[in-house]
């Protein structure tokens, strides 16, 4: 049983104050307001702004822009689950007539469809969606800047198509399957298409003088999936909260552990940043963080998730450049991961033991490389070098008795248990990869067999 959060120590709430309080001043937004989760919990929140006595709070809406599209891929992946599309499915299979219905549904996720980064001008985000009333006026006349599935290319036309597929296999808007599969199980009823009270307004900050100019905040029609709505801080975090974890209501964990693996190669040089399906990925200061930015004219926000942590923090400007809330964000979780690490859960033994499975585990041999092999719960294995360097990976279990893989060199191979004809375990095959108990054991059968003389010393 996880232990509940505990409050933050004074020094952790300082620091975090005294960055977004920095980042306010020295990135002159009209205000900001930020909000940090631990264990599920919202454990600090904070917020500055130019006039005094009116500064946001956890429920003040501001405009989230591309974090939409982590909201529109669940949708996305939520068909898939339903068996009502597949992720390698052509666009054309389930929406005709796009001109671009050869790129997969799992380019258009992972921005490698190779569609163009913006629609034809006008500029989309200060003018109203009526001006791009059909998906021929969001893509325009020079759809492919990339071969498909070569690179990754952010792409919000591509989202665009995503909103409409969404609508075209639920026959319903994309809002209202957003409402009413996204936003009402995870109660997250501070987050709409529109703008309600209380809400931030948007802001333009001169480069070079401190004055203002206010942003239009237009309603962005068919291109709504890849950046419409407006939300809080405290909604926010409880969409990281199932970010983290999943939630049945809405997509089972591995679903979205699926989302946050990288879906394609990254830009040339960005070795740190990646994209999955609808969120990226960024690794910084040793600590994996998944989430997503987004900004409008008049406004910035990011959420960012260490799952390893348990941390997740969210922040919101209004102000239309001149702040990295991106960056700040990851330093929220930075402070709290480092000044106040996570405690691990008191360690406890399985609740039961299948004994045939505990009787596979310990030393393994592929060729000489010494693996161990271990039991995880829910009759899951995990094979690892036995000095800690080399190929691994963990293995959960199929109902015809092989394991498939998780993560590392081998996930999606399978593992399976070869027995001699009495019934014992004479090897583990690993995607034709021979594994023994013994250093090329000759009781097993090892591809290319073993020398009968055996092993030798240098003068035999």
């Amino acid at each position: 049983m996880t232990s509940p959060a505990e409050p933050l120590l004074p020094g952790t709430r300082r620091a975090l104050l005294h960055r977004i309080a920095t980042a306010q001043a020295q990135g002159r937004s009209p205000s900001v307001v930020a909000a940090v989760q631990r264990q599920g919990r919202m454990v600090w929140d904070g917020s500055r702004s130019c006039v005094d006595g009116h500064a946001p709070d956890t429920d003040t809406q501001f405009r989230i822009g591309s974090l939409t599209k982590t909201f529109t891929a669940v949708l996305v992946l939520r068909l898939r689950d339903e068996g009502l599309l597949d992720l390698a499915d052509p666009l054309e299979k389930h929406l005709p007539g796009t001109g671009v219905g050869d790129v997969t549904i799992h380019q258009l996720l992972g921005h490698s469809a190779g569609l163009a980064a913006e629609s034809p001008a006008p500029w989309w985000e200060r003018t109203p969606g009526s001006l791009r009333p059909e998906l021929a006026d969001v893509l325009g006349e020079q759809t492919r800047m990339h071969l498909p599935g070569r690179r990754h290319h952010y792409s919000n036309p591509g989202y665009t198509l995503l909103g409409a597929l969404i609508e075209a296999v639920r026959g319903a808007s994309w809002a209202e399957v957003l409402r009413t599969e996204i936003l009402e199980p995870l109660s997250m009823l501070r987050t709409t298409p529109q703008e309600q009270a209380p809400h931030a307004g948007g802001w333009a900050v001169h480069p070079w003088a401190d004055v203002m100019l206010p942003e239009p905040a237009e309603d962005l029609g068919l291109m709504a999936p890849a950046g419409q709505l407006w939300s809080t801080t405290a909604d926010l975090l409880r969409f990281a909260a199932f970010l983290a974890e999943g939630d049945d209501r809405v997509l089972a964990a591995a679903s979205v552990a699926e989302m946050r693996e990288p879906s394609a190669p990254p830009e040339s040089g960005d070795w740190d940043g990646h994209y999955g399906l609808g969120l990226q990925v960024i690794r910084r200061n040793g600590r994996t963080l998944v989430g997503h930015t987004g900004s409008l004219p008049g406004f910035l926000a990011a959420l960012w998730i260490s799952v390893e942590d348990d941390v997740a923090a969210v922040m919101f400007a209004n102000i239309t450049s001149g702040l990295l809330v991106g960056e700040v964000a990851a330093e929220l979780v930075d402070i709290v991961a480092e000044a106040e690490p996570r405690i691990p859960e008191p360690w406890r033994p399985l609740p039961e033991v299948d004994q045939d499975l505990l009787a596979l585990t310990g030393p393994w041999y592929w060729g000489t490389r010494a693996n161990v092999l271990r039991l995880t719960p829910d009759r899951g294995l995990e094979l690892q070098p036995l000095n800690g360097r080399g190929r691994g990976a963990r293995f959960t279990a199929r109902p015809d008795g092989s394991w498939i893989g998780l993560d590392g060199y081998y996930a999606g191979e399978t593992l399976r248990l070869v027995r001699n004809e009495d019934g014992s375990v004479s090897h583990l095959d690993l995607g034709s990869f021979v594994f023994t108990r013994e250093p090329y054991d000759p009781a097993a059968a090892v591809p290319g067999g073993v020398d009968p003389d055996g092993w030798r010393g240098l003068g035999s």
